[in-house]
């Protein structure tokens, strides 16, 4: 065959591969509806892990790199359970007949936010002075706030300001942020508490790009307001994100860390990079599995706001601790690199290398726990 005849036959492959995904595509909308009939759950651990094994064991025997087989299975499933995730969410239409206020709607988690409610049923209001359609707002105090939830996904300086002039009206409804730090609506969620509205706090564990929230982590701030805490808590209901509770403080003192720590870290990174004079653009030319990893995470933090990332890191309450022992770290690696300390250095890669097996074998506990239970 010619190369011309080959890359056609190349291409008629391709297009059946693409009718095949979008069988499969129909049929696990057909299993969402058999799942909610039978209230068995979205996410099936163990049906996954049979069929990837069993992809694999097909790979070796048809001369196919497993590694390759599992990678695409991988990918389908993920579709797939993006499809009935949508599915569950659309059909318990928990938001029929109900109203919402997205205050900041047209950010970016705003936006993602107004599409989550309106997926459930919710007739969603979008106050924001970049809004359009008929929905829109150009302020939210033009609004007479006769709404079942109001979400603040405004920053976090506009936040607090907002929260303390909702408190000043009183809305029936449950009212809740959005903000990835508590510390700086602090006043604003207390004068809410103490004008009787329902209120608490929400930070979604996720970028506004993400579809599926299976291993996805939302976070709920207890106010002491059960009632907004249920009501919160039950628009995730239909979805696969792992809820987690806990107090005002907690909450930064932990996203100090995760999200403090390594956001230093990555801007670091780059800015070494940047900084290294006539070597920066040799660099280009240079590749290794842990660089580029490293360069591909930094890569999405240089693109994210630097206004916001400023504001996580200085608003905090506990913005300070994770900075300092960042400071501590590289000073030690500095020093035993620099002073010839090689057990210095190697009892710094032990010690790292405990923790992180700790955190993946608590990890793998929690998967297998999840599976032989049928979740």
């Amino acid at each position: 065959m010619t190369l011309d005849e080959l890359r056609h036959k190349l291409d008629e492959l391709d297009r059946q591969l693409l009718h095949l995904i979008a069988e499969r595509q129909a049929t696990s909308r057909q299993i969402a509806q058999v799942k909610r009939a039978t209230g068995y759950p979205t996410r099936d651990y163990r049906r996954e892990r049979e069929v990837i094994l069993a992809a694999r064991d097909e790979a070796g025997e048809i001369g196919v790199s497993p590694d390759t087989v599992e990678g695409v299975m991988r990918l389908l499933i993920r579709s797939s359970l993006t499809t009935q995730e949508r599915a569950s969410v659309a059909a318990q239409a928990s938001g029929s007949g109900r109203r919402a206020l997205v205050i900041g709607g047209a950010g970016k988690m705003g936006g993602w936010f107004t599409q989550f409610l309106t997926s459930q049923g919710f007739e969603v209001e979008v106050a924001d002075p970049n809004a359009t359609g008929a929905q829109a707002l150009r302020d939210w105090r033009e609004s007479p706030l006769a709404h079942d939830f109001i979400v603040v996904a405004a920053p976090l300086g506009a936040a607090n300001e907002i929260l303390q002039q909702l408190a000043l009206r009183r809305p029936r409804g449950v009212v809740f942020d959005l903000g990835s730090l508590k510390s700086p609506l602090r006043r604003g969620l207390m004068a809410l508490r103490a004008a009787g509205v329902a209120v608490t706090s929400v930070h979604p564990m996720f970028g506004p790009d993400t579809e599926l929230l299976s291993g996805r982590h939302v976070i709920f701030i207890d106010l002491g307001v059960g009632e907004a805490l249920a009501q919160a808590r039950s628009l995730f209901a239909p979805t696969m994100a792992e809820q987690v509770v806990m107090q005002l403080d907690e909450h930064d003192r932990l996203i100090a860390y995760v999200l403090g720590l390594s956001h230093a870290l990555n801007i670091a990174f780059f800015t070494a990079l940047a900084e290294s004079g006539e070597a920066a653009p040799r660099l280009l030319e240079l590749s290794s599995t842990t660089f580029d990893a490293q360069f591909d995470i930094a890569s999405r933090v240089a693109e994210e706001s630097p206004q916001l990332y400023y504001e996580i890191q200085r608003l905090n309450d506990y913005g300070a601790e994770p900075l300092e022992a960042l400071a501590r770290a590289v000073d030690a690696v500095r020093t035993a690199v620099l002073t010839d300390d090689q057990a210095r250095f190697v009892a710094l890669m032990r010690q790292g290398r405990d923790y992180v097996g700790r955190r993946n074998a608590a990890g793998q506990l929690k998967l297998n726990r999840t599976a032989d239970s049928g979740a």
